[in-house]
């Protein structure tokens, strides 16, 4: 979908903050606060504007630390359907965040979240590697979190650190 200058624009300034207000948004776009109305809510209805999200320090949490892994998946496609087949089956499962069909060593990337290491592994057991599809897998565990969708994670303890946003 082509969009004007305008729309452009509005999508850019809710993309760095979401909160903002409409009347904000329309002062900073230099247009209508009804402009700005129905441009997200066709782009929303689009399906361009997908959610908007809400960043969490989990570690600041007692007791809702996650662990987190990134999977590095070898696939070998299907005729006519590609990597898409696999990738809508992996997408299904719970555990998984985020998926992308990348160039490279490998084919898929997948962000897996389980309350513990033990909890992925038998992801990776017993439902991902499985998949008929599936040649192999690399996981690699995170271990510390210092920047995030342009968030930074400041500070040398957990207790102590503070998101600020990065310019």
């Amino acid at each position: 979908m082509k969009l004007t200058q305008e729309e452009l624009e509005i999508l850019r300034i809710i993309e760095e903050n979401h909160r903002l207000p409409v009347e904000t948004i329309a002062l900073m776009a230099m247009v209508s606060e009804e402009t700005v109305k129905k441009t997200i809510k066709k782009l929303e209805d689009e399906k361009i504007i997908m959610s908007y999200p809400t960043l969490i320090d989990w570690s600041k949490v007692d007791g809702q630390e996650n662990v987190v892994a990134m999977i590095d998946v070898k696939v070998t496609p299907k005729r006519g359907v590609g990597f898409d087949e696999v990738a809508e089956r992996i997408a299904r499962f719970p555990e998984v965040s985020s998926l992308y069909l990348m160039s490279g060593a490998y084919d898929l990337s997948i962000t897996v979240e389980g309350r513990t290491m033990h909890q992925i592994a038998k992801f990776v057991s017993e439902k991902l590697s499985p998949i008929e599809s599936v040649v192999s897998t690399t996981t690699h565990f995170m271990l510390k979190k210092y920047k995030h969708d342009g968030v930074i994670f400041e500070g040398g303890d957990e207790k102590d650190r503070r998101m600020v946003v990065s310019p």
